[in-house]
């Protein structure tokens, strides 16, 4: 009896988190949820498989994304170990990347295109520089009634602006989305390479996009146009209004119909999602916040747990397999970054950091402790990967559709300085 009352919440729900999350009218289309709530296994998405997404949250400094970094490092290197490939990147297994803040930054970093047509960053190389990167300047710009082109000079943006060059949102390889909170509209905006293929109304240089995601709400807009200048953007950081850009990834591709042709549901997906860790400044304190920046934090915080939860009782019984969820779950002595630059340190806790168990959602259950530990669930995931690549290889229909320019503007090359940063990282 108990099985059957969660059958029936959980179509309830079904209906209602379609029209909340997924943004479907009233006219008969199959449930989101259908085989979840069924209890049978999930069906194959077309002839292909899943579509693979990945979401990073988002702060505005470079220690917020460590978390995410290393993730990505160790999942990385499962790829290579497991598909035999020593030369797999992470965008060889994602079909679209949704990033927020410094997560933002991360994802532009892995999925821009390099002068020889791969990846610009091995996910090793992006934890090694943010880590170079976490014990100085914030992405975010610290000094009030500063303009972009002073933010671009400020460490670590310089060395950004120096590794993307000229590129734009065309010249990434998958599909990618940026958010941030445009005060001219009073509106989210969000930075999609799908639109910026359809006009250069809505293509914007990448460092441009990364300084967006993370400009500082406390402190003047930063203001980007569209190459064409025709589209303004007086931006602030992406954490008002979409902490955590997983949501959003799962609506594009579902209403993205003309790249992601066979996806119908969250049966037909694969999500990844990377929280932000947490830092020294953001440890729980038993005193009343008293700055807008901590109120500011909290917001972006619960905003994100209830993304999360929303998804994962999306996903339902499917979530073991299709969607997870990466984040510090808060507790025991590596639930912060370390107080030192020493990018030993910070690799040595990090690691710590994967092999907790992570506190997930439950449907209708609440929050509980997860039976495996971060690095356990990234292995898997990355087993999960690697199957639905080779399914793919050996399926005639292609299951993503990819907008394609005739000729990529892309002018980026790792610079000289991000190439060596990146050296001395590696040898300390």
């Amino acid at each position: 009896m108990a099985v059957d009352v969660d059958r029936l919440s959980y179509e309830i729900f079904s209906i209602l988190e379609s029209k909340f999350l997924f943004g479907y009218d009233d006219s008969p289309q199959p449930s989101v949820l259908s085989s979840a709530s069924t209890g049978t296994p999930p069906p194959a998405a077309g002839p292909g498989g899943r579509v693979r997404i990945l979401s990073i949250d988002g702060g505005g400094h470079p220690s917020e994304a460590l978390l995410a970094a290393a993730s990505l490092a160790r999942l990385e290197s499962s790829l290579r170990r497991l598909s035999g490939d020593p030369s797999a990147r992470v965008a060889d297994f994602f079909d679209v990347a949704a990033g927020s803040g410094a997560g933002g930054v991360l994802a532009a970093m892995l999925f821009a295109r390099g002068a020889d047509g791969r990846p610009l960053f091995s996910a090793d190389e992006v934890l090694r520089l943010l880590a170079a990167w976490s014990g100085r300047s914030p992405f975010r710009s610290g000094q009030r009634g500063s303009v972009l082109e002073r933010l671009l000079r400020r460490r670590p943006w310089r060395r950004l602006r120096q590794a993307f060059g000229d590129a734009t949102l065309r010249d990434t390889l998958k599909p990618m989305l940026i958010p941030c909170y445009d005060l001219a509209t009073g509106a989210a905006f969000l930075f999609s390479r799908a639109d910026a293929m359809e006009a250069d109304g809505y293509d914007f240089r990448i460092h441009e996009v990364c300084a967006a995601t993370c400009a500082d709400p406390a402190f003047p807009a930063v203001e980007i146009s569209s190459t064409d200048g025709r589209t303004r953007i007086a931006a602030v950081g992406s954490g008002i209004a979409m902490g955590n850009p997983a949501a959003a990834a799962i609506t594009h591709v579902l209403n993205n119909k003309q790249e992601f042709p066979f996806a119908v549901g969250v049966d037909d997906l694969m999500l990844l999602s990377l929280g932000t860790n947490i830092s020294a400044t953001q440890k729980v304190r038993r005193r009343p916040a008293k700055s807008t920046a901590e109120l500011v934090r909290i917001t972006v915080d619960g905003t994100a747990d209830m993304v999360d939860q929303a998804i994962a009782m999306a996903f339902g019984h499917n979530r073991i397999i299709n969607y997870v969820r990466i984040q510090d779950n808060g507790f025991g002595s590596c639930n912060s970054a370390p107080r030192t630059s020493d990018p030993k340190d910070l690799m040595r806790t990090l690691e710590d950091t994967l092999l907790q168990r992570n506190v997930e959602s439950s449907l209708f259950r609440g929050k509980k402790v997860s039976e495996q530990t971060n690095a356990e669930k990234l292995e898997r995931f990355a087993g999960e990967l690697v199957k639905e690549e080779e399914k793919r290889k050996k399926s005639l229909i292609p299951i993503v559709v990819l907008k394609q320019v005739v000729t990529p503007s892309t002018s980026s090359t790792v610079s000289s300085v991000v190439t060596a940063a990146t050296s001395r990282t590696s040898t300390s």
